[in-house]
């Protein structure tokens, strides 16, 4: 095991990249001390510490296209985007079934990044078990608006990149003097400040939780500030940064399985180029 962070960012869809970068990773049997997941990097971390090569890409892949899974059919009757029964219950526990076990033999530490909507911190939850954990990999993947908030005890949540979408401030905290941060937006991405529209249906929707009308008016300087912060890093030898180098067009939502494999095997290629390059940082 690498005494080291790896930090894996969201993205929706756009997670299919991490997950073909972590599978690379289980080719080479490389595990990390410290594993930082949030919202679709939560989901991809959960399949690389059970070390089932390929599930990664598989949830992202096999049931886009289908009502069940991933629909507005599914917003308007359950108020999920991603249908809670299929991607948390059905798919890991039927359809493409999770490795618990496995999961649960992991020596290290695996974090879920989920945003409570009531003090408007981003929370670090460390996952032993995902029978417990579950319901926090959901949480750390409920996008504002399209997905209803999560109550596990007395808290609510909501997806974990609203609050700090890359944790790398955080591996550190923990003592990792060296981190492989995974990102899912290419390079010379910034994100842009959050429409007027989206902005008025939040302040509506969360009126009761203004923080989260906060975080997502600040989010964008937040994010280029992170992703500054991280290149700056990544020049200096100081931490290792995977990412697109083309902006591959895939929507948060995407639904063309071509495209999600493609993306999938960029992932995968860009992790086999750079192998060495990796190795020799973490030695």
């Amino acid at each position: 095991m690498i005494n080291a962070g790896l930090v894996l960012e969201g993205g929706g869809m756009k997670g299919v990249y991490t997950a073909g970068v972590l599978d690379f990773f289980l080719d080479k049997g490389i595990e990390f001390k410290d594993v930082y997941g949030v919202s679709a990097g939560a989901c991809t971390m959960c399949s690389y510490i059970s070390k089932q090569r390929g599930r990664g890409r598989d949830t992202f892949v096999d049931y886009v296209g289908e009502k069940g899974y991933m629909s507005l059919h599914s917003l308007l009757t359950t108020g999920d985007i991603f249908n809670v029964g299929m991607s948390y219950n059905l798919v890991p526990n039927y359809l493409n079934p999770f490795d618990y076990e496995t999961y649960k033999k992991f020596e290290g530490n695996a974090y879920a990044v989920v945003t409570n909507i009531e003090t408007g911190e981003a929370e670090y939850i460390k996952i032993k078990d995902m029978h417990d954990g579950m319901d926090y990999i959901r949480a750390s993947s409920s996008l504002p608006l399209v997905s209803r908030n999560v109550r596990i005890g007395d808290k609510l949540y909501l997806d974990g990149g609203i609050a700090d979408s890359i944790p790398i401030k955080k591996s550190e905290a923990d003592g990792n003097k060296k981190n492989v941060v995974i990102l899912t937006k290419p390079v010379g991405y910034k994100r842009k400040p959050e429409g007027k529209k989206s902005l008025a249906a939040i302040k509506v929707r969360y009126l009761n939780y203004p923080k989260v009308y906060e975080l997502m008016k600040a989010r964008c300087d937040m994010y280029n500030d992170t992703m500054d912060y991280i290149e700056k890093q990544a020049e200096e030898g100081k931490l290792f940064l995977l990412r697109p180098q083309v902006d591959a067009q895939i929507d948060r939502l995407e639904k063309d399985k071509d495209k999600l494999n493609a993306l999938y095997e960029e992932g995968y290629k860009e992790a086999e180029l750079r192998y060495e390059a990796l190795m020799e940082y973490l030695e």
